[in-house]
């Protein structure tokens, strides 16, 4: 049973019998009758109570009719979905978790409004896992931050501004001599905060007493913010945290202080989703740009 068989068959019955559904089909009479009876030998049913040239639709045939009904249009359903450029259908993104929650909600917000039919689930993870789950098809997209992978279809969304932070009665840091014994929180190996806070530490050929690993940027800076180390954050998230009062930002070097976010993609799946969020992402960085230059 194929969706050319349902069709004639559901043109058998609303033309009311072959000749003129043949007409309809633009096909010979006999090529319908033929396709007809192999439906039913497929089935293993009578569909039609024949009464001489006469044709009635028989109990199961009217139970068929209303599966062929719903089958042809989903179908052609399916035929306007694929050759619609119009954003529709689940949108699985991914996250940083500071990125996730400090940037996102606005934008997010404002897509839900303009494209209603996109079903978007947004999950946060290490950028690890992240790129992982892009490549594995596990998600659409994700926002991560760079330098990333070569193997990924790629578009700069934000360029987050980062600092050293510390407890706010921490003395100026200029250099890491000036915390060459103190303990550095980060995210996991790989997250690129942290590859740049080692980077700090190896141009001046010194290396962090201690790494302490934290899943949570609130926790990093509740930690900093109780003196139990040093950390490398974008200055946007700490004017978010509640207890920014109790932290002190420090400068990095300029080819440091500086970390892309961008939104990946395997390669080849630019769908019209992904061309919708992006278009989102940027308009509302350049409304907080424009605010910023105020």
């Amino acid at each position: 049973m194929d969706l050319a068989d349902l069709h004639i068959f559901r043109t058998v019955v609303t033309e009311g019998g072959v000749t003129r559904a043949a007409e309809r089909l633009n096909r010979v009479q006999s090529n319908v009758t033929t396709r007809v009876r192999q439906l039913e030998e497929d089935l293993g049913v009578l569909l039609f109570i024949r009464e001489g040239k006469r044709l009635h639709l028989s109990p199961t045939g009217r139970v068929l009719l209303d599966y062929a009904d719903r089958l042809l249009d989903l179908a052609q359903e399916a035929r306007v979905a694929v050759r619609d450029n119009a954003p529709r259908g689940p949108l699985r993104l991914g996250a940083m978790e500071s990125t996730a929650a400090i940037r996102l909600p606005a934008p997010l917000s404002e897509f839900h409004r303009r494209y209603p039919e996109v079903k978007l689930d947004l999950s946060t993870r290490p950028i690890s896992e992240l790129t992982e789950r892009v490549l594995a098809g596990d998600l659409d997209a994700a926002l991560v931050a760079e330098p990333i992978s070569d193997a990924f279809e790629k578009a700069k969304i934000y360029d987050e501004e980062l600092a050293l932070v510390s407890a706010a009665d921490h003395a100026p840091i200029r250099s890491p001599r000036d915390v060459q014994s103190e303990t550095v929180l980060a995210f996991e190996h790989g997250c690129p905060y942290r590859l740049r806070l080692q980077q700090w530490f190896a141009r001046s050929g010194e290396l962090p007493a201690r790494i302490v690993e934290m899943s949570s940027w609130h926790a990093i800076l509740g930690c900093a913010a109780a003196g139990m180390g040093i950390a490398v954050m974008p200055k946007t998230v700490l004017v978010t945290f509640p207890q920014r009062n109790f932290l002190k930002a420090h400068p990095l070097p300029a080819e440091l202080n500086h970390a892309p976010t961008v939104l990946i993609w395997r390669k080849g799946s630019r769908s019209p989703k992904l061309v919708a969020l992006m278009k989102v992402l940027g308009s509302n960085t350049s409304r907080t740009l424009r605010r910023k230059n105020r």
